[in-house]
């Protein structure tokens, strides 16, 4: 393997799972989040992805490796539609039955993944135009990072796509490795289905929006469901006190 290319995968598996860690504690040491901090983080984290994303492709190009190889191209139209709407509608479907999860079992609402939620999730309209800019950007980033720079590094280096899709499943699962246990569980899982939908499509297309449907979607719902179902479980405790 290359040695810029190892660079930039202990950077992916060590930087990234660090810096998200601090991120978060520092999110959930708050009291509670301002419009002007959510923005902040919002335009930093694109432009962090961005800039990952362009040494990325810079040292691939340099190494001779085509965007049709990172599958950033659609061997097949018709195939590729009908795959971008299957797995978005699955997805999306998945999200909805993971809100309404936490509607009828509020005792989910204590672990990190709704209180985080509250802290970086868009308030109103003002929030939500940027916070799509930056679905944008995450989907698009770190599809390409992901399913394309490190599951193709990974299958030539192994000659294996089973382990190309395992590597790079693992990898973004470490990304976010700040969601505790279930999310990287969770995350691992999506990894795996993103990657053995690129390697038989030969294209991040599907991934890149059913990636983008499940954060939006996440982003615009989550709040409204979470704070409902804190204020079902609120008088519910105070009856118990007294």
């Amino acid at each position: 393997m290359h040695w810029d290319f190892i660079l930039i995968f202990l950077f992916l598996g060590i930087a990234v799972p660090i810096f998200g860690r601090r991120r978060v504690r520092q999110l959930m040491a708050l009291h509670e989040t301002t419009k002007a901090l959510r923005l902040r983080l919002y335009a930093s984290t694109a432009v962090s992805q961005w800039l990952v994303t362009a040494i990325v492709l810079w040292r691939t190009r340099s190494r001779g490796i085509s965007l049709s190889q990172l599958g950033i191209a659609i061997p097949s139209a018709p195939l590729c539609l009908l795959v971008t709407l299957l797995l978005s509608a699955l997805i999306f479907l998945n999200q909805l039955l993971s809100l309404r999860r936490i509607s009828r079992h509020p005792t989910e609402l204590k672990g990190l993944l709704p209180q985080l939620a509250l802290k970086i999730f868009p308030q109103d309209t003002s929030e939500r135009v940027p916070f799509t800019g930056l679905i944008f950007s995450v989907a698009v980033c770190e599809e390409a990072i992901y399913r394309g720079f490190a599951q193709h590094v990974f299958g030539t280096t192994s000659g294996s796509t089973a382990l190309a899709i395992l590597g790079s499943a693992a990898l973004f699962a470490l990304a976010h490795a700040y969601q505790g246990k279930r999310g990287l569980i969770a995350t691992c899982v999506v990894g795996l289905v993103f990657g053995s939908v690129c390697a038989w499509t030969g294209s991040l297309l599907p991934s890149v929006v059913a990636h983008f449907v499940a954060d939006l979607s996440a982003g615009f719902m989550a709040p409204s469901r979470i704070m409902a179902a804190v204020a079902v479980q609120q008088p519910a405790v105070a009856s118990s006190d007294t």
